[in-house]
């Protein structure tokens, strides 16, 4: 039997009837000018573009996706009854042939999504491959991807699907993106939304500023500190940071999965989130921060034995939430939330933050004597400390948390909704985590 009939037997149904009608449209077709396998067949995407290829740019970043689902393994479980969630998401297809991504994004979503990590000045390809949901045949979805808050220069590729293109089952679109603002974003599907961003498909993104690398003296601190790395571009080192953790808001409602994999009615009015994560898990897993959670049986056991997908995934939870940091450093918490039924408050205890940027905007007033000036250049801070942050769906924070005058040992974050602390009906868990000073 030929690759071709092989990975044609082992996609979802859908997805191959949709190769067989659509031949020309449903396809793997990735793009990334100057990667270093562009001229090869079959192509993969790696991250970054090659010296010597043609249409090579030093400021060109690529990634691939697949949009499909998957099952993650919630902090209730124990060794011998893990509790697995169904769920629909993105997994990373860099780096992986054309002729073997379908099979690769297979069961494969994670939550959170892949991290898109991207500098100021960046040109950004990121092709979205849907490769259908083996768990839910009957299904025949597009999905998207919505970068939360960017100005799009196309509304093409802004991800809402009555204005922009969307990707039906076993086709690929490459979305561009010019960077032109620092700071943390987010993305999801925007198609059916509220029960694809429900079923978890969210990540984390964030766009580091072009005044990385520059050394400025932040005279706000005690004692003066050189910093090379800024939450934005700032001209005075006051956004200026040692270390960053993105951390993502979210919650589940397992009702609602549960009758999702069981093909059943949806409760859109009576969604009751009854999971509380951060980077999709719930404390203890938040704070794991060497072996992540286990891989669900369903996903290792197709994982295992597909012959046309590596098996290297480690897990479909694979971001913590543990924040480690020297005394003396300044860390920077790049805050979202996606959830679709509610806001969420985090809070500290026992460390000073300190709100410098709202929804990918710095914090400063604009000058009212020179209008046209940047918010960089001039303007009064409106930076404000405070012990806890409450975010909206579709709200972003930048927080920097000090640790000059912090003892050593272990502190949290944690949500003050306080019924929200556990796992299910398991108290002691949920929307927390971990705050090393060492």
């Amino acid at each position: 039997m030929n690759k071709s009939k092989l990975l044609l037997l082992s996609t979802p149904l859908a997805l191959a009837i949709s190769g067989i009608l659509n031949p020309a449209q449903a396809a793997v077709n990735i793009q990334c000018p100057g990667d270093k396998d562009a001229l090869n067949t079959p192509s993969s995407i790696d991250a970054t573009p090659t010296l010597g290829n043609p249409g090579y740019d030093p400021k060109v970043k690529c990634k691939h996706l697949a949009a499909g689902d998957g099952f993650i393994t919630m902090a209730d479980s124990t060794v011998t009854t893990p509790n697995e969630m169904y769920i629909l998401g993105f997994s990373d297809l860099t780096g992986v042939p054309q002729n073997k991504a379908a099979n690769h994004g297979l069961l494969a979503a994670t939550s959170t999504a892949p991290t898109i990590e991207l500098n100021e000045g960046d040109k950004f390809y990121l092709s979205l491959t849907n490769v259908g949901m083996l768990k839910r045949p009957d299904l025949f979805d597009p999905h998207s991807v919505h970068f939360h808050g960017f100005p799009n220069a196309a509304s093409i590729f802004d991800g809402e699907p009555e204005a922009s293109a969307t990707i039906g089952m076993g086709s690929t679109f490459t979305y561009f993106y010019d960077i032109k603002e620092p700071g943390t974003y987010m993305y999801h599907c925007h198609v059916e939304a509220s029960e694809h961003m429900q079923m978890g498909m969210l990540g984390n993104l964030y766009v580091h500023p072009a005044q990385d690398g520059s050394s400025y003296d932040d005279d706000t601190d005690v004692e003066v500190k050189d910093y090379t790395k800024f939450a934005y571009n700032d001209v005075d080192g006051s956004t200026g940071y040692d270390v960053e953790y993105p951390i993502q808001i979210g919650s589940f409602d397992s009702v609602f999965h549960a009758e999702h994999i069981a093909v059943q009615p949806l409760p859109f009015a009576d969604m009751k989130d009854d999971y509380a994560v951060l980077n999709g898990r719930g404390y203890p897993d938040t704070a794991n921060d060497t072996t992540p959670p286990a891989v669900p049986s369903e996903v290792a056991a197709l994982h295992n034995t597909n012959v046309d997908t590596t098996d290297d995934i480690a897990t479909t939870q694979p971001l913590s939430s543990k924040i480690t940091a020297t005394v003396g450093q300044r860390v920077l918490l790049r805050i979202s939330n996606l959830n679709v039924t509610r806001n969420y408050t985090l809070a500290a205890m026992g460390l000073p933050m300190k709100v410098v940027g709202r929804d990918a905007r710095i914090l400063r007033a604009m000058d009212v004597n020179n209008p046209l000036q940047s918010l960089t250049q001039t303007g009064t801070d409106l930076y404000y400390e405070t012990n806890s942050v409450t975010l909206g769906s579709g709200e972003t924070a930048d927080v920097l948390i000090d640790t000059t005058d912090v003892a050593p040992g272990k502190y949290f974050i944690y949500t003050t909704n306080l019924n929200y602390l556990s796992n299910g009906a398991e108290d002691f868990g949920g929307m927390m985590t971990e705050f090393q000073v060492i």
